[in-house]
């Protein structure tokens, strides 16, 4: 087999087979270099193996609150075994479609481990594969954080989870951000005793803390305990279970739980592609890239996971495309635009977001003005007894043109896409005020924060 490509693609989740794919599309000699197990993290362990075992404690869920809709209450349990079982059909559906694509004959699929030897050349197996360019799209893998006493009692991950058969009585969750939020709320609806432990002084520290409160609030009101603002000790086992002990508002305390869910965060996956012999640069562990994907390395591309830049899947896929475009032709150039950058947190009340936040406006000295609506105060989220959350509009304050939108409550990664859509096309609040909604939708909400700011503008 010759090994002398124009680009080889290095991982072939969703960013290495949008590259891949684009690449080959200009007419560039394609590799994809991938040891499996093919499918890439978001079919395998991510988005949708997660979505899909959220689907079922949230009908548990709302089995639950039977009686608040006049209807003869009832008491679900669950089965962590037939979630998993129903999980793994679909995602086996999943994976099987991509792994049709990666095996296409427009690639030359490679199932070995890469390692840079030269800037142009990586051994696959015990063989030597030669590229004009590389894109690296190999992911990220869970990270492992120096958590005293903690590798020696033991934990879980959000992969053991997704391969779970039992539920156990009690877990002590570690972390806020998308994914342990996502998976403590899990736990909690299917009848699991959950304490959530998180640094910060909220959930969700990335976003903004009034995107955090009202999920807090609907945890607590679902029997979760939940600690935000601690530093966390030390972990011991214990006769009773696992232990972890920490501080908290000027006091050590003490939670105890069956098992202990390590969620910190993931990491990207370079070890072992032998990065720091060929040059190229990374920064706390991510591959450095400017706009135009490219790495210290001009004919060196990573995308997805591994730059860091914004870690969720249809972002990866641009980045994908662009850095596939790129490595073929490099006399017409383009570059990602994260003006649109956007993100969903599938929790209940969900939380999502696009464009610029206020913080990121101060930041920025960026002038904008903002308005916000509760769901509380709206006709059909009181219909559906959804009232938790709320949607915020920020625009600049001469044009009108919508800088961000944020939203925390019902269906919020469904309605996100109404001001994505808007963005898109830089329309302002007038366009927002005007544009028909039907009554009574969840959408038209948006319409009200864009008709106060309307009203705000500097004219």
């Amino acid at each position: 087999m010759r090994l002398d490509f124009d680009v080889a693609v290095i991982g072939g989740g969703s960013a290495g087979y949008s590259a891949a794919s684009t690449a080959q599309s200009l007419g560039a000699r394609v590799a994809i270099v991938d040891p499996g197990p093919l499918g890439g993290l978001c079919i395998l362990k991510g988005c949708m193996p997660t979505k899909t075992i959220l689907r079922s404690s949230d009908i548990m869920a709302l089995m639950r609150r039977a009686k608040e809709f006049g209807i003869l209450p009832v008491d679900p349990r669950a089965s962590l075994s037939a979630i998993n079982d129903r999980k793994n059909k679909l995602i086996q559906e999943f994976t099987d479609y991509r792994v049709k694509q990666l095996k296409d004959s427009r690639f030359t699929l490679i199932q070995e481990r890469a390692k840079f030897i030269s800037p142009h050349e990586i051994y696959v197996g015990d063989q030597v594969l030669k590229a004009k360019s590389f894109i690296l799209a190999t992911g990220s893998v869970i990270a492992n954080y120096p958590v005293p006493g903690l590798k020696e009692t033991g934990f879980i991950t959000s992969d053991d989870v997704l391969q779970m058969r039992e539920a156990p009585k009690s877990i002590i969750v570690l972390g806020a951000g998308a994914v342990a939020v996502e998976l403590a709320q899990f736990f909690l609806r299917i009848g699991v005793t959950v304490t959530l432990l998180q640094r910060s002084a909220h959930i969700l520290s990335k976003g903004d803390e009034g995107l955090a409160r009202p999920v807090e609030h609907r945890f607590r009101l679902e029997g979760m305990e939940l600690y935000t603002g601690t530093n966390i000790l030390r972990v011991e086992k214990e006769q009773d279970g696992s232990a972890v002990y920490f501080q908290h508002e000027g006091k050590e305390k003490r939670v105890c739980a069956q098992v202990i869910l390590q969620a910190l965060g993931r990491r990207p996956n370079i070890d072992g592609l032998n990065l720091e012999t060929i040059g190229v640069e990374t920064q706390k562990g991510h591959i450095s890239v400017d706009a135009k994907m490219k790495t210290s390395r001009p004919h060196i591309f990573a995308v997805g996971d591994v730059n860091g830049i914004h870690e969720v899947v249809h972002i990866a896929i641009q980045q994908g495309e662009v850095a596939g475009h790129n490595a073929v032709q490099p006399e017409n150039e383009k570059e990602v635009d994260d003006r649109l950058k956007s993100s969903v947190v599938f929790t209940d009340p969900a939380v999502a977001s696009v464009g610029l936040s206020e913080k990121e406006c101060k930041d920025g000295n960026i002038p904008f003005l903002a308005a916000s609506h509760s769901f509380d105060d709206h006709g059909k989220s009181m219909c559906l007894g959804e009232t938790h959350g709320h949607v915020k509009l920020l625009c600049d304050p001469f044009s009108g043109e919508v800088l961000g939108g944020h939203i925390v409550g019902p269906e919020a990664g469904e309605l996100i896409h109404e001001i994505i859509t808007l963005m898109h096309f830089r329309g302002t609040v007038k366009d927002l005020a005007t544009i028909p909604h039907y009554h009574p939708t969840l959408a038209e909400i948006l319409t009200y924060p864009a008709e106060e700011l309307l009203e705000q503008l500097t004219t």
